[in-house]
Formats: structure tokens, sequence, C-alpha cells
């Protein structure tokens, strides 16, 4: 039978308030996404007919998939703080970027080389991803994510 007493312990604080603040620098990447939903929205004659369509569907799975991933990336982030020890800013900011490169270069640099994506494009997202682990790393150091700091 599976254990979970193998998972690092992270105060419930810091997964709410990371969750939010990754979530945010999530959806501002998406903001494009659901500003087009909501003029459709506007555009549509009743909400009834606006709530039964494809766009508001995939709108509502986009924002709860996000928010979700939000939730375990924000989870693994103040496991890794723990296991690892960091206390610092610096040691925070160097575990963020290290989330960095395992989790988002690799798409990034597909983009630029096998897709040729537009430069600005890239780096837009590039710059979500930073927030999203240098960011949140630095966020929940400063949050405190221990659940025992005397521990």
């Amino acid at each position: 039978m599976a254990s979970l007493h193998y998972l690092p312990p992270v105060k419930p604080s810091a997964i709410a308030l990371g969750t939010i603040f990754n979530h945010t620098a999530s959806l501002a990447v998406m903001a494009p996404v659901f500003g087009d939903t909501y003029n459709r929205a506007q555009r549509a004659n009743s909400s009834e007919e606006f709530l039964k369509s494809k766009e508001a569907t995939s709108a509502a799975a986009a924002w709860g998939s996000s928010l979700v991933g939000s939730a375990i990336q924000t989870y693994g982030v103040g496991a890794l703080i723990n296991a690892t020890g960091t206390l610092s800013y610096k040691g925070a900011a160097y575990l963020g970027s290290l989330v960095f490169m395992a989790s988002s270069a690799p798409s990034l640099i597909s983009q630029v080389v096998q897709e040729k994506r537009p430069m600005d494009t890239v780096a837009v997202g590039a710059l979500a991803r930073v927030f999203e682990t240098v960011g949140l790393s630095l966020f929940l150091t400063w949050w405190g994510t221990r659940t025992n700091p005397f521990d």
C-alpha cells in the first residue's frame, strides 16, 4: 500500500497563496483567449445560449486545468524548498531557475529552433514561465513553506 508520509509537508497557506500567484501569472498569458470568450459572451443573445456554447466549455476547462496545475506546481516547488532546506532568496532563485530549466527550457528551445515561432511570442511565454518558477520560489520563500519552522 502506498503511503503519503514520503511527501514533504508544505504549509497550506503557502499552497493557497502560491496557487493564486502562479494562476495569475498563467492567466496573463491566457488573457487573449479569455478576452475573445468575453467578447463572444457579450454578443450572444442570452447568457444561457453562451453557457451552452463550445467557447464557454473550452474556457472553463482551460481555467480549471490551469488552477489545478498551479496548485500542483506550487506544492512541488514548496516541497523542493523544504526538502533542500532553502532559506535564502538567492537559494530560492537558484532553485526556481533549475525548475525553469527542467520544465520550460526544452519547449522554449523547440519553439525557436523547430517550430520557428516569432520571438516576441516565445519571449512572452518565457517571461510567464520565469514568473511561474523563479517568481513562485521567491514568493514561497518570502511567505514560508515549513509547517513547523523549528524542525
